[in-house]
């Protein structure tokens, strides 16, 4: 008996989406992480433009263009929790959507299709999950698969403690990537993890791309603050204290994350002024202090 779409997927969002769009304007270093693999998109569901290019140019089809033709459409996002790699991969997914003009389907896979144990059953549930969602990009010409926590689907079959039915639900994922190749670009997979040390090797070997996700540095922190507290007034110097105070110190060698200062830091501020006093840089610089970053995830 065949699994249902609620059964395998979070979501299956239309693309481009305005949802998306608004969260991706908040995300700091967004441009520049999708114009890092623009590109790799492009090729990956449209091969024939670089066939055309090399035609063109060099009047036959280099062979460079022939490795690059041949990865396999995926791409990784990894790094530290709380660092805004699923809300990124849904950026990147919606802009391409809307920039080349595709009537695209972005679809998130549950954790569900970890199944509940039962022999084969994971690698059952995988499976569906492509298919349908090959089905899908086979009459919409084009979907996107969101792999969240990817480390949890794709474990590397190495690792002492993995289970056999772990084992094979990693090799009908990499069956699947290597399927998707054959699609002609209709399927395109990002795959999101805080553990790249724990996804299989051979699923690295896949990505055309890998992008790496680090902790917000003291620049970006000035700008997410600037931006998130237009309105308050704030000399340079104030600023510049809170962007200190939320960073590594000498006893703590790490600073807050993205979803730490937008979720945890700003909303105390904001909570401790409401609703009697205005929000001060006192408030601000109180809450930052009492709220300490979120432990980085042990990449093991």
């Amino acid at each position: 008996m065949s699994s249902s779409s609620q059964d395998l997927f979070d979501q299956a969002i239309s693309l481009p989406s305005p949802d998306i769009e608004a969260r991706t304007t908040r995300l700091i270093g967004f441009e520049a992480r999708y114009n890092q693999v623009e590109k790799d998109i492009r090729l990956m569901t449209n091969p024939d433009a670089l066939t055309a290019w090399s035609k063109q140019h060099y009047t036959k089809i280099l062979p460079i263009c022939e490795i690059l033709l041949d990865r396999y459409p995926l791409i990784i996002l990894e790094g530290d929790v709380g660092t805004g790699k699923t809300a990124t991969a849904e950026g990147i997914a919606s802009r391409f959507a809307k920039e080349h003009r595709k009537e695209a389907m972005l679809y998130k896979m549950s954790t569900r299709v970890r199944g509940t144990g039962l022999h084969g059953e994971m690698s059952k549930l995988v499976g569906e999950a492509f298919q349908l969602v090959t089905t899908e990009a086979g009459r919409k010409r084009f979907a996107f698969l969101l792999i969240d926590e990817a480390d949890a689907l794709a474990s590397s079959r190495d690792m002492v403690q993995s289970h056999q039915e772990e084992k094979a639900g990693t090799n009908t994922l990499i069956q699947k990537l290597d399927e998707a190749r054959k699609l002609g670009g209709r399927l395109v997979v990002l795959m999101c993890t805080n553990r790249i040390s724990a996804v299989d090797p051979a699923i690295h070997r896949r990505a055309a791309r890998i992008l790496s996700f680090n902790r917000p540095t003291e620049g970006e922190r000035l700008e997410l603050l600037r931006n998130d507290l237009q309105g308050v007034q704030l000399t340079k110097s104030q600023l510049s204290e809170l962007v200190q105070a939320t960073g590594p110190t000498e006893s703590r060698p790490y600073g807050m994350t993205f979803s730490d200062l937008r979720t945890r830091f700003l909303p105390t501020a904001l909570l401790a002024a409401f609703p009697e006093d205005p929000l001060t840089f006192e408030l601000l610089l109180k809450a930052a202090c009492a709220t300490p970053p979120s432990p980085p995830f042990p990449n093991t």
